[in-house]
């Protein structure tokens, strides 16, 4: 039969604001040490002892009452032929059954030794009135040879010892149903714990947090790292900090990681040359070289590496203008180009014209359509900054591509950026990461290293489409994405309907303190909502006292916005499942290992005057560079590379009429 709940409004009679289990704590340890003083008084001791033990408990608390009370009692003699009745001592009598003249039996026997000495009678004498001080006093001497209360102090400092040990958790239990009678009791819903509590209810044995109340880490289960982790709050509040000890934890595994770090905070603190560790900066001297068309395995890639390079700025914004691009730059990859070809393709509309020329993406540029050519060839050139940053094959510090890395797993890649910088470089950044993320969808084999996707201030990127797929689906991967960023609104932005799927799909969220519009509203509908039954007490002049209590039941949130939006820095809750907690953490400050960034220089990157003065009236011309396959025979248009030897395709236009004269008036 199912349970029966409740009812809203029910009333009852009887929920006790009284403290009931330490009230029961106290009955229970009173019942069981009169119990542990029965056993004593009962079932230790000489057989004699046990006898006489009623009539030594009266003469004890008789006597302590007044030294000069007399009472009756009947007293143990043994006798024989010829022998004089004399007391029964512990020595005479023994465990047994002797029946008086009357039928009334006597629990005890002449011992051998007594009936070697001659008695052959157990008897109960007369009954005589005795000073009860005075008898007290012989059986504590003659059969007892202790007082009362040395024989009590073991039972008593039992049952003592055992009240000790139940009143904390009577106590604990007390304290919490007071706060249920006062703020009400959880039915269903999220539960928030402390972080003991939480490491309890979870057995949490995979990466942790250090926090403040507690020596030990709170931890998630192992399992749940591969289901992912974000950490959101403004900046400032601590989203670096406990980034530093998920890496720390990863460094001590020896676990690969691909940090996004614009900020640089982390690679000059978790650098390591020895290991192999990669940064992805054309403007950083330690940047390898690096082409798109090397990532390409089969010429299918080809579309999602152009989806990656060319995103809107927001869902499905000019749309057509950037499919478009992403069809052509596709296209080209076929030519298998370097990055200094694909600038001066780009450059050169004729170029573009030639290599589409017969093919269905032709149309795309028709010279017919000056608005929509314009468009799509606008929006082809504008990854043309990015790639122009990129190093040369024979600057690069060694080359690297995604897909060898993704193989082998060894060391770190940092990908940073300048600010001044961030805005040209964000496509490679996209590309880059979008890609690392396709290639380790796969699941591992047992000679691969875990991956960690450590990416702060995502919303810094744009979008990245391989990422919504890591997220939702990539767990066979096993390979963590932990993502940081500052609200809702900003995955919005980039992913629109998208973001909310994303957002739900972390099986760890941390929340810090967020002043963004509505994302403390959002964070408490995340974090869930709870059914609380409270008691309500109304007085009135009826029966029992005047009291009458009904119970209610509401639905309310477990985390109220404002206790997001008024968090302090380095104070965060945390939510695994349904079990939330919240706790404060310490920020480490580790020390720094390598450069930040180490200036690479370019020559195409230097101003054609010097800074802080004032340029003549001249006129200054700035050459590109000469390509370094200009003397390379061209293929025929339309004609691309085989998959597994594709030639460098170079411009038909010579480079000397590339020049820009820039006049500057004094």
């Amino acid at each position: 039969m199912a349970k029966t709940m409740w009812g809203r409004k029910e009333t009852i009679i009887w929920p006790q604001h009284r403290p009931i289990y330490t009230h029961s704590a106290i009955f229970a340890a009173i019942v069981l040490t009169i119990m542990f003083v029965y056993a004593r008084l009962r079932f230790v001791g000489t057989p004699l002892q046990r006898f006489y033990m009623p009539v030594y408990v009266r003469t004890s608390f008789l006597g302590s009452l007044s030294r000069t009370h007399r009472s009756q009692y009947r007293m143990l003699f043994l006798t024989g032929r010829g022998i004089k009745p004399s007391p029964a001592m512990t020595d005479d009598v023994v465990h047994g059954k002797t029946i008086e003249p009357g039928g009334r039996i006597i629990p005890l026997a002449l011992s051998p030794s007594a009936i070697q000495h001659g008695d052959d009678l157990l008897f109960r004498g007369p009954v005589r009135e005795y000073v009860d001080a005075r008898l007290f006093d012989y059986l504590k001497v003659a059969i007892y040879k202790s007082d009362l209360s040395d024989m009590l102090k073991i039972p008593l400092l039992c049952g003592a010892g055992l009240f000790l040990a139940l009143t904390p958790f009577a106590v604990t239990k007390d304290v919490k149903r007071q706060k249920a009678l006062k703020y009400g009791r959880r039915l269903k819903g999220p539960e928030r714990l402390t972080p003991k509590e939480f490491n309890h209810a979870v057995k949490g044995d995979g990466i942790g947090f250090k926090t403040d109340d507690m020596k030990e880490m709170i931890r998630i289960p192992a399992k749940a790292e591969a289901q992912h982790m974000q950490i959101i709050g403004d900046t400032g509040s601590g989203k670096s900090a406990l980034l530093f000890q998920v890496l720390r934890q990863v460094q001590g595994r020896g676990d690969s990681a691909i940090v996004y770090d614009p900020a640089r905070e982390f690679v000059k603190r978790f650098y390591d040359r020895g290991r192999g560790d990669v940064i992805l900066n054309p403007l950083d001297a330690r940047c390898p070289y690096w082409g798109p068309a090397e990532e390409l395995r089969s010429r299918s890639e080809a579309k999602a590496l152009a989806a990656s390079l060319f995103q809107p700025p927001q869902d499905r914004k000019g749309e057509f203008f950037i499919e478009s691009p992403q069809k052509i730059f596709a296209f080209l990859m076929a030519y298998r180009p370097t990055p200094e070809e694909l600038v001066q393709w780009m450059s050169n509309p004729d170029e573009i014209d030639r290599r589409l020329k017969g093919t269905e993406h032709a149309h795309l540029i028709d010279p017919r359509a000056q608005q929509q050519r314009a468009g799509v060839l606008g929006s082809l050139g504008l990854v043309a900054d990015s790639l122009r940053l990129l190093p040369r094959k024979e600057e690069g510090n060694g080359t690297w591509t995604a897909t060898e890395w993704a193989e082998k797993r060894k060391g770190w890649i940092f990908i940073t950026s300048l600010p001044a910088e961030r805005e040209a470089l964000r496509p490679l950044q996209s590309l880059w990461i979008d890609w690392l993320v396709l290639r380790l969808l796969n699941e591992p084999t047992k000679d691969q290293k875990r991956v960690w996707f450590v990416i702060d201030e995502l919303a810094s990127l744009q979008k990245l489409p391989q990422l919504h797929t890591a997220i939702t689906e990539g767990r066979k991967g096993q390979n963590p994405v932990l993502l940081g960023f500052q609200g809702k609104a900003q995955l919005e932005y980039l992913y629109g309907h998208l973001a909310e799927v994303m957002l739900s799909q972390p099986a760890t969220s941390v929340w810090l303190t967020t002043k963004e519009p509505n994302a403390g509203e959002w964070v408490s509908k995340f974090i869930g909502k709870v059914e609380i039954e409270r008691l309500r007490e109304t007085h009135f002049d009826g029966t029992r006292a005047g009291h009458n209590f009904t119970i209610e039941r509401q639905v309310e949130p477990l985390v109220l916005e404002s206790e997001v939006s008024g968090l302090p820095d380095l104070h965060a809750f945390m939510k695994y499942q349904n079990k939330v907690t919240y706790f404060s953490f310490p920020y480490f400050d580790m020390p720094e290992v390598a450069k930040p960034f180490e200036l690479r220089e370019r020559p195409d990157d230097k101003l054609p005057y010097i800074p802080k003065t004032e340029p003549g009236t001249a006129e200054l011309a700035q050459e590109p560079q000469p390509s370094a396959a200009s003397a390379e025979p061209q293929p025929q248009p339309n004609e691309p590379a085989a998959a597994h030897e594709m030639q460098q395709e170079t411009s038909v236009q010579d480079d000397t009429s590339e020049q820009q004269a820039l006049t500057f008036k004094g």
